[in-house]
């Protein structure tokens, strides 16, 4: 844990937030071009899997901005499942004392 604790800096966690968030956006919007041209698909397994590791706000503007998998059940209620876990998680280490 020691070598990974100095590289946990509010600067490093919010550029690699930007990153995975960037490449679940992208995700999207490559599924649903794809889907549209009826070419092989990202599985829903994947797309879950960006905003589970953190591009939780990148799934949710490529949603918005494509209109891909708004309706889609189970994925939309694991997508808000993920994202109540991660706002959960966040206001628990914040308040945690160190």
């Amino acid at each position: 844990m020691d070598l990974i604790l100095p590289y946990l800096t509010p600067a490093n966690i919010v550029t690699y937030l930007a990153a995975v968030s960037f490449i679940a956006f992208a995700a999207f919007g490559i599924d649903k071009a794809r889907a549209e041209n009826g070419a092989r698909r990202t599985s829903e397994a994947d797309l879950l899997f960006f905003a589970l590791i953190g591009g939780t706000l990148g799934a949710y503007a490529g949603r918005a901005l494509f209109r891909h998998k708004t309706r889609k059940q189970p994925f939309s209620s694991r997508l808000h499942g993920i994202a109540l876990f991660q706002i959960a998680a966040a206001v628990i280490l914040l308040v945690l004392p160190d």
